[in-house]
């Protein structure tokens, strides 16, 4: 059956026709602020874990956050890469393409789900001594990630739903839940560190509650609102090609995610050796730095969808005109990020950190001032890749992934030993540009491209 090329409901934005300027920036401001309120559960943890429990506990956080990302984030790729799917077969108006692409991804995203979960709880303290984290935040870091990697399930199916929403237009709704679930994790933050005296384990299961309120109001409104993401029980019969798809597109964004995280594994090594403080300040910059990098995220979740859209409806000039003006909104908002960082860096980071250390402040105010300039290199890499993405180009991302890795492995073996810090401001400055080399080239000489 062949769905009307009508909008399915009133808050989903028109990708494929009209103006694309328009549709971008109207489908990006919701995942703009979605990203911010995402990001309010980590960071907020770190605020009040800092100004609560010290620069101990403030360093616990940190040296567990590299391990975070890499089990999450290869479940959270696999959800985006599972959303790209559904987004072409909404694009290619294939109604019932679309609802087998969501039950086959409902599927998948449990048993990837209950594996990463199995398996992160038996390496996740071996891990932390591998990488030589201090005896003094060992315990308290192993009991705060492992708590949240008991519960990926629940991230993994927040971020799915969303993406499915996301795959036909509609940007708003996620927002709005996420709204919720993130006023909701400050409260239950405040209440069980400082009421509960839970520690750093309070804000572990704050963040757990917070993200499964999310989840449960996306599935009530999937019921009620979006039928055409529901699908019925003949939808769940195996597809072998659709799987073959769906594994492919959904293990290459998240093996992509998984290999960066590894590489952010590798360089908290080195990060590690410099002392607590470093890695408290650290901690603190990456929260700040992950805030000003929203607005790129959300325009590279936009291109996401719309390239996969236009890619279903052969839309590729559309395509081509979309990254021009991405690449043009990077440059502009970067000069901005730049400015605001310049003149008030140090006060970000005594504001997130809590600490009057003068080496958390003065390493993590360098390092903004520093990265600033290359936020608008960071955001045509991630809007090439995702493009690339959602051209159905499963291997350039990850050729981009593997030289980020092994940049981060030099420069933990050869520079951060003997440049220290300097050394790890300058890390991923420098492997952005190489990679943003290859991603771009990659694209323009792609055949769907290059023919228009």
């Amino acid at each position: 059956m062949k769905c009307e090329g009508k909008k399915l409901f009133h808050l989903d934005v028109d990708l494929l026709n009209g103006s694309i300027f328009k549709s971008l920036v109207i489908f990006a401001i919701p995942l703009l602020i979605s990203n911010i309120f995402q990001q309010l559960y980590n960071t907020v943890d770190t605020m009040i874990v800092g100004h609560f429990l010290g620069d101990v506990s403030l360093a616990a956080i940190g040296a567990c956050t590299s391990i975070y990302d890499l089990l999450v984030g290869f479940a959270l790729g696999i959800g985006n890469g599972l959303a790209i799917v559904t987004a072409r077969s909404f694009g290619s108006k294939d109604e019932t393409l679309l609802k087998k692409s969501v039950a086959s991804s409902i599927i998948i995203g449990i048993v990837v789900s209950l594996v990463i979960t199995i398996i992160g709880s038996i390496i996740l303290f071996p891990l932390l001594e591998m990488l030589k984290t201090p005896t003094e935040i060992i315990q308290e870091a192993y009991h705060y990630i492992l708590i949240i990697t008991l519960f990926i399930i629940v991230m993994f199916a927040y971020n799915l739903c969303a993406g499915l929403m996301r795959a036909i237009g509609n940007s708003i709704m996620p927002l709005v839940f996420l709204v919720v679930s993130s006023c909701l994790n400050i409260v239950l933050d405040l209440l069980f560190i400082t009421q509960f005296n839970m520690g750093i384990k309070g804000a572990a299961v704050a963040t757990v509650i917070s993200q499964g309120v999310s989840v449960v109001l996306c599935i009530i409104y999937i019921l009620k609102k979006t039928q055409i993401l529901l699908p019925s029980q003949k939808h769940f019969e195996i597809d072998k090609e659709l799987y073959k798809e769906l594994l492919g597109q959904g293990f290459s964004m998240g093996l992509m995610s998984c290999i960066v995280s590894a590489g952010s594994v590798i360089l908290q090594y080195g990060i590690n050796g410099l002392g607590y403080l470093t890695i408290a300040g650290h901690t603190a910059t990456r929260k700040l730095y992950m805030f000003f990098n929203m607005p790129f995220i959300a325009m590279s979740l936009a291109i996401s969808t719309f390239v996969s859209q236009n890619k279903g409806a052969h839309q590729y000039k559309r395509i081509r005109v979309a990254m021009k003006i991405a690449y043009i909104y990077d440059v502009i908002l970067a000069i901005f990020v730049s400015i605001v960082l310049l003149l008030f860096a140090k006060d970000f980071i005594k504001l997130i950190s809590g600490s009057n250390e003068a080496i958390v402040l003065s390493n993590g105010s360098l390092y903004l001032v520093i990265v600033g300039p290359f936020y608008a290199v960071l955001g045509v890499l991630m809007q090439t890749r995702y493009a690339l993405q959602g051209l159905g180009k499963k291997m350039l991302p990850l050729i981009s992934s593997v030289i980020e890795f092994v940049g981060k492995i030099i420069f933990v073996l050869v520079f951060i030993p003997q440049f220290q810090y300097m050394a790890v401001i300058f890390c991923e400055p420098v492997i952005w540009c190489v990679m943003t080399i290859q991603l771009v080239y990659s694209f323009y000489t792609n055949e769907y491209i290059k023919s228009c």
